[in-house]
């Protein structure tokens, strides 16, 4: 389809005997460089991210009836975000390609990732941001060095800025699913995950989506994982969260969509989420069907008040995306979603103190 996603595959997928080498290799998401698109004795662009930690989360799971909560905490990585993860692999195949340029637009993170990484490759990098970006992301991209132009509207307002440069001066254009890498640093999400839980996998992951690279890499994880006999047992069920300000993949969900119809007026504090048109709504989409998962949509006061109690609770400094896991956990479970016995995994995006002034 024209204008559709591409995604990486391989010829053959790593024997389950390469186990044994992750144990004597460094942190950090290169350690599974079988599974990532990184050519022999060849050295990434790298701040050393990932290897992020998978954290209890006790007092919270025996708040709300949960047996077994686990955060999955994406706040510590380099520039504060998982969007580490994801431009980390799109510059490092881009630059070994020849790249002189990078441009992005962004709803906050992903601008201060592409930013970090453009200049630990030392490339120039421009990036498109709504005028509503918290001040401290936007204050982070220009310290790194990215020129920032700050527009009326929402991301894809500054989606269509970026295409435009990009064709003008030959700049990568590194938006989500523009280019097939940024889903293959994501993956690592799944691949870690598997790894710290001996393995096996949890009954249910929720993942607060905007543009659904996170979504969509660690299904993409469990998908080969499986056919490479890493794991065993079923997949886990996927569930995404959306605030109820902007939220196209819930409304393509529940009406049995499969593709979303772009969201008028968006609006969330949860900035991440602002994402009325997503690109790879069809792959999100699939991955929810397929894994027998859901779609839930969360108010930002819920939200908010969630990412407090990840802070003042457990001690996670969560941003509101993360605030939306936890919002969306809660509620899937009043559904019956969810059962307390199951083993539940949330997604903490990124850090909170990136939204605070």
């Amino acid at each position: 389809m024209d204008g559709a996603p591409y995604l990486v595959r391989y010829p053959a997928m790593p024997p389950p005997e390469v186990k044994m080498h992750l144990r004597e290799r460094r942190g950090g998401m290169w350690r599974f460089c079988e599974w990532l698109p990184l050519g022999s004795g060849e050295a990434p662009v790298s701040l050393g991210e990932g290897g992020t930690p998978l954290l209890l989360a006790d007092r919270l799971g025996a708040r709300y009836g949960f047996a077994a909560l686990r955060v999955k905490e994406e706040g510590v990585n380099p520039t504060g975000s998982f969007k580490a993860r994801g431009l980390a692999a799109a510059v490092t195949r881009a630059v070994r390609a020849g790249a002189e340029g990078f441009v992005v637009p962004t709803a906050g993170n992903a601008g201060v990732a592409l930013a970090a990484y453009a200049a630990r490759a030392g490339v120039a990098a421009r990036v498109y941001a709504p005028k509503s970006t918290p001040a401290t992301i936007c204050t982070q991209i220009r310290s790194f060095g990215a020129d920032l132009v700050l527009l009326e509207g929402h991301i894809g307002d500054c989606g269509k800025a970026a295409r435009v440069y990009a064709a003008e001066v030959g700049a990568v254009d590194v938006s989500t699913l523009r280019e097939p890498y940024r889903i293959e640093g994501k993956k690592t999400l799944g691949l870690e995950l598997a790894e710290q839980m001996g393995w096996t996998l949890p009954d249910a992951i929720v993942y607060p989506t905007g543009g659904g690279t996170g979504l969509i890499g660690m299904w993409k994880a469990f998908q080969e994982l499986k056919a490479a006999d890493w794991i065993k047992g079923a997949l886990p069920r996927m569930y995404t969260v959306q605030s109820t300000g902007c939220a196209p993949v819930v409304q393509a969900f529940d009406s049995g969509a499969d593709c979303c119809t772009a969201w008028p007026d968006p609006e969330t504090i949860a900035s991440g989420l602002c994402v009325p048109g997503p690109l790879g709504d069809r792959l999100m989409l699939r991955a929810l069907r397929e894994s027998a998962g859901a779609a839930v949509a969360v108010s930002d006061a819920a939200l908010a008040a969630a990412a407090h109690e990840l802070q003042t609770v457990e001690g996670i400094d969560a941003a509101p995306e993360g605030g939306a896991a936890l919002a969306g956990a809660v509620e899937l479970k009043r559904r019956r979603l969810i059962m307390a016995a199951e083993t539940v995994v949330i997604v903490n995006t990124g850090a909170g103190w990136l939204y605070r002034a």
